[in-house]
């Protein structure tokens, strides 16, 4: 049972990598390509930073799950005290990604089930609290703030409205 719940809480994460770059690779487009890699660049940025602001300036608990049942741990995990979940921010970060910025359905539903598995594998593994899974949730959600300047399918930019404010 040990093996299984590393397993999903470590190995889990791997999936996610390669089919969240298989995705962003071959599945966004190519006239909006750049403008994508730079959407999720700063979200990962953005997320980055808000997850270490807040991990500075609350911490629910000083010592891990294990720490606390006095246990070995059943995953890989930072020396911190963990909140928010690197490995959820880091994943949902992916999902989100991928998500807003190719639309393709089946990939994102593959994803997701990875990454709840994940999210389930580190509570499971005693490396992070349920209050750290939804830290980490949180904070990429917060990230995902740079899909929403995404121009929306089909909507056509506005001309200008007089020939000397050409671009």
């Amino acid at each position: 049972m040990q093996t299984f719940i590393q397993l999903i809480a470590d190995g889990a994460v791997f999936p996610v990598i390669l089919i969240g770059t298989y995705a962003l690779i071959y599945k966004v487009h190519g006239k909006g390509r750049y403008e994508a890699y730079c959407r999720i660049l700063m979200a990962g940025l953005t997320t980055y930073l808000m997850a270490k602001l807040l991990g500075t300036l609350y911490q629910p608990a000083t010592e891990r799950p294990f720490e606390l049942m006095g246990v070995a741990p059943g995953a890989a995990y930072l020396d911190n005290p963990g909140f928010p979940s690197d490995h959820a921010l880091f994943v949902m970060a992916i999902l989100l990604a991928v998500w807003f910025e190719t639309k393709n359905k089946l990939l994102t539903g593959i994803l997701a089930a990875f990454v709840v598995l994940v999210f389930v594998g580190r509570v499971l593994a005693l490396v992070h609290t349920p209050l750290d899974i939804f830290g980490g949730i949180a904070v990429a959600l917060v990230g995902a703030v740079w899909y929403f300047t995404a121009p929306s399918r089909g909507r056509v930019a506005a001309k200008p409205s007089h020939p000397s404010q050409k671009a």
